[in-house]
């Protein structure tokens, strides 16, 4: 009787997780809280890495490495927009969550507004870069001829359209510091459910519309982002919730604007930081072939779609730090750490037992092509060694930017990859002659570093004195 209870008390909790509605986290069981965050985030996360595998998936069955190697070369150069993306949204998780945590919803409400007008200027830049140098890009990423010709349209759609990649992560941010995680996972159920819809109806066509080929995926990416967007702004002005934008609050606040800029700009850096240094990975890469490339972007794929669930737990840790420090709870923050780390240790463990033993299966249910296959594999396998720390690593990383404290992982994230994995993969892979190998060793090496380095700058626990 006492496993039914238990059982129907988690069938409850889990129900209320998706369910969603803001919450302030700085009372009651760390548990539940890391739980009632956790699983709504990862789930958006999730989503999140759905489009990464269901885009590649259908690209796949054009049969053309090219166009699989050209969707890895954008990826590359879109870490531009992710980063900015991640880091405005994490300025904003953690000013949103430490007003709620002060009970101070109207000025939650104008930080987020502030936030979004930040995103919409970004991404312009991005979007004029797409229109006008989309070939030359991937021509600077070592892009074959043939590459830029198949795949130049897909290129140009994604930087073009680049600011509903912006608005869905920065907009999800809001609704995360407000601890009202359910929603953003909506957000991303809607987007990815139209992605699916669309993918194959635009790579290969359709009764009247024409097979779009690899552009297609772009085309049909951005459209279920953008409807996500719509779902998302429409419960922000619309919807009963702590952060609720009306005309009052949606005006440029100068002061507001700095503190959020101030805030973010750590955070950005950092995801700038380790993002661009995929750039030069993929480049190192690219030097092997087409095959090579094309291994290695379906397993970053498919590593993408368990990490960043992965990151849904990370980002509940940075929630639980705002909301707790801004209520003036520094020691109940640093134990819903520890604890959200260690779930997010066994979790990885595991989907690292999964990669070592059956890699292989995995990669060809995306390719036929042997090499490309050969190449994924052995990708996956050593890029999980260093999953356990890796665990470790990006909630300690999520739990600086939380607390404010964006200056010290972007100081490891600096040193971690430009000065450390950036030299050794070339190094392997080029001067050693690892090849495509030695790339892969990199990273693990590299991440299991950060992650130790992390720990021990959070043991020190200066994060705590943060002021936002």
């Amino acid at each position: 009787m006492g496993y039914v209870k238990h059982i129907k008390s988690f069938i409850q909790l889990f129900k209320l997780a998706v369910r969603g509605g803001e919450e302030n986290f700085t009372q009651g069981s760390i548990n539940r809280a890391i739980f009632l965050l956790s699983v709504p985030m990862i789930l958006e996360m999730a989503m999140e890495s759905v489009f990464a595998v269901v885009d590649i998936f259908f690209v796949s069955r054009l049969n053309n490495s090219d166009a699989v190697a050209v969707i890895g070369l954008t990826e590359s150069l879109l870490a531009l927009v992710y980063s900015l993306a991640w880091g405005v949204s994490m300025g904003a998780t953690a000013i949103v969550a430490r007003r709620v945590g002060e009970k101070n919803y109207e000025d939650a409400a104008v930080a987020g507004v502030q936030a979004i007008l930040v995103g919409v200027f970004s991404s312009l830049a991005i979007s004029v870069c797409g229109i006008f140098f989309s070939k030359e890009l991937l021509q600077l990423m070592g892009a074959s001829a043939s590459v830029v010709e198949v795949g130049s349209g897909f290129t140009f759609w994604m930087l073009t359209g680049n600011i509903t990649i912006m608005m869905l992560f920065l907009i999800n941010g809001i609704f995360r510091g407000a601890g009202n995680a359910a929603i953003a996972m909506r957000a991303l159920w809607l987007a990815n459910l139209i992605n699916i819809i669309l993918d194959p109806i635009l790579i290969f066509g359709w009764g009247p519309i024409p097979a779009f080929g690899v552009e297609g995926a772009a085309i049909s990416t951005n459209i279920g982002r953008g409807l996500g967007v719509v779902f998302q702004m429409y419960y922000l002005f619309f919807r009963k919730s702590i952060v609720r934008f009306n005309t009052k609050n949606f005006k440029i606040d100068w002061n507001v604007i700095v503190q959020v800029l101030k805030v973010s700009a750590g955070s950005t850096g950092q995801f700038l930081i380790s993002s661009a240094s995929w750039v030069f990975l993929a480049r190192i890469i690219s030097h092997f072939g087409s095959a090579a490339m094309a291994g290695y972007t379906i397993a970053i794929r498919v590593i993408v779609f368990t990490i960043l669930p992965s990151w849904g737990m990370a980002n509940a840790s940075a929630t639980l730090v705002g909301q707790n420090l801004g209520a003036g709870q520094p020691d109940r923050a640093e134990k819903s750490v520890w604890k959200t780390g260690l779930y997010n240790m066994i979790f990885l463990g595991l989907v690292m037992l999964l990669f070592l033993f059956f890699s292989t299966p995995i990669l060809k249910f995306f390719s036929s092509d042997e090499m490309v296959v050969a190449n994924g594999t052995r990708c996956l396998q050593i890029v999980a060694l260093g999953y356990l720390f890796y665990g470790y690593g990006m909630v300690i990383t999520q739990s600086f930017n939380g607390a404010g404290d964006t200056r010290t992982p972007t100081l490891l994230n600096l040193f971690g990859f430009w000065c450390f994995q950036i030299p050794l993969a070339y190094l392997l892979a080029i001067q050693v002659d690892f090849g495509p190998n030695g790339v892969y060793a990199a990273i693990a090496i590299a991440e299991s570093a950060i992650a130790v380095a992390g720990i021990i700058l959070f043991r020190r626990g200066k994060w705590k004195l943060v002021k936002v």
